[in-house]
């Protein structure tokens, strides 16, 4: 890590934790996705599934105005 990946740490400071584990899982390298996905099994199965959802909602979820 460096100092910049620090502010930029500091910088995504508000956004919510598991929108974070989501948006590293996306840019993980095979490695590291597969340390992300033993961690957060869950949040790994919710990605995939959104991903390969029409606009990333699930069944059930409502189209927001």
């Amino acid at each position: 890590m460096s100092h910049f990946d620090y502010h930029r740490s500091i910088a995504m400071g508000d956004e919510p934790f598991y929108a974070l584990i989501m948006a590293a899982m996306r840019r993980a390298d095979t490695d590291n996705a597969a340390l992300l996905k033993a961690a957060f099994p869950e949040v790994w199965d919710e990605l995939y599934a959104r991903y390969h959802a029409p606009g990333g909602r699930l069944l059930g979820e409502e189209v927001s105005a």
